[in-house]
């Protein structure tokens, strides 16, 4: 069943467990996401909750991350749940032994064998016993973290591996037998030519990944990043080359077979992220661990983002940012959220999603006009043309 409405007023103060117990209790979860806030050092254009020298908390938090994770099986209707996803932070940052035990802990929730258990890493953690430890765990995916194979840019966004050690860990990868691996990259790093994203593009198209995520960089309120760009310290590259440098992402990913199924998403056929398909298709997640964010029966909220106030918890983490959005916002969301699939939405959809709403209506109308959006196989979509406006498209949507 829903988790029925929750009055928000009640939880304007402070975390709160009451909330928590609301939203989770009788729950029906697709998917669940865990987080591991530890890190060897803050990327200045991250914006997630991760905490730096924290190596004397990581023993306690799989103490506390497997209470969170038995008082969760005790709660919810487990038996939906398809997906996992671990994401932080640095997941493989922990020793083998703390990683085993939060797998253990996350496997112990779903009644079936999940269908895809990815967990997120950076290259230069990627050890044979961290590989070794991720397989016996049941994770069958991993999405490490790239960003870029060239030194200088990498320095840009203080990323601190080396551009070396990407082929090594995708190796003792799949030597340990992880059979799906997923790399991300960031074009639009200051300084960056449309050469150095060709070069980019070469070195991991040599690894032969089954899925790559291609994300413009984004100067997040709050980050370093963004107080060096107020600062005039760094600028932006030009928004021409930075859309010169998705459209040759679009080609260069299509020549090699990658089908381009999300606005920053490649993969290549059957081999999508289907933990990330249910946040694009509005299903339910649950959040494990501080400042994880889930979606239950239509109510959106964050997990209690302080580490050592969520290491004093015995159950579940209270939760702050609770948010429930109207029908209208809802719909308004799933209208966008699909058209950030490449498939677009489907004419019957799009219909309830409009009408009654005359703005909308009239917003879908003048994308239409102006060539932003099409109609393909009776789906509505972003044009090609129009991708890198799809933020813009996309807010006069909502």
């Amino acid at each position: 069943m829903p988790t029925p409405p929750i009055q928000l007023s009640q939880y304007d103060d402070g975390p709160s467990l009451a909330a928590a117990t609301r939203i989770v209790d009788g729950s029906s979860p697709d998917a669940l996401y865990a987080h591991v806030p530890f890190c060897r050092h803050k990327c200045h254009y991250c914006d997630f909750y991760s905490l730096v020298d924290q190596r004397d908390r990581t023993e306690p938090f799989a103490d506390r991350f497997e209470l969170e994770a038995e008082t969760i099986r005790g709660s919810i209707d487990a038996s939906k749940i398809r997906t996992a996803f671990v994401g932080g932070g640095t997941p493989t940052l922990l020793e083998p032994p703390l990683l085993a035990r939060v797998l253990a802990a996350i496997r112990a929730i779903p009644e079936e064998t999940l269908d895809e258990f990815t967990v997120e890493a950076n290259p230069e953690t990627v050890s044979e016993a961290i590989a070794a430890t991720l397989v016996a765990g049941g994770v069958d995916r991993v999405s490490l973290g790239c960003q870029s194979f060239q030194p200088d840019l990498l320095k840009a966004l203080e990323r601190w591996h080396d551009p070396s050690c990407v082929p090594i860990a995708v190796q003792r990868l799949r030597d340990a037998g992880i059979g799906r691996i997923s790399l991300d990259l960031i074009f639009g790093i200051p300084g960056s030519t449309i050469d150095d994203w060709d070069r980019d593009l070469d070195a991991v198209l040599a690894l032969e990944p089954d899925h790559l995520s291609c994300y413009g960089l984004v100067f997040e309120p709050g980050t370093p990043l963004a107080e060096k760009q107020r600062l005039g310290r760094v600028d932006a590259i030009d928004d021409s080359i930075e859309s010169a440098m998705y459209d040759r992402t679009r080609d260069r990913l299509a020549a090699e077979g990658f089908e381009h199924y999300e606005i920053s998403n490649w993969a290549r056929p059957g081999e999508e992220c289907l933990h990330n398909l249910v946040y694009w298709q509005e299903g339910d997640w649950l959040a494990i661990g501080p400042a994880a964010a889930g979606n239950l029966g239509g109510i959106r909220y964050r997990n209690l983002p302080r580490l050592d106030d969520w290491l004093d918890g015995t159950g579940l983490s209270p939760v702050v940012n609770v948010d429930q959005p109207s029908a209208v916002v809802a719909s308004g969301e799933r209208l966008m959220l699909g058209l950030r699939l490449r498939r677009g939405i489907d004419r019957a959809v799009l219909d309830g999603l409009v009408t009654g709403h005359a703005e909308r209506q009239a917003a879908v109308e003048r994308h239409l006009q102006r060539g932003n959006l099409v109609w393909h196989e009776n789906r509505l979509r972003i044009a090609d043309r129009s991708i890198m406006l799809a933020d813009d498209i996309l807010s006069d949507l909502l």
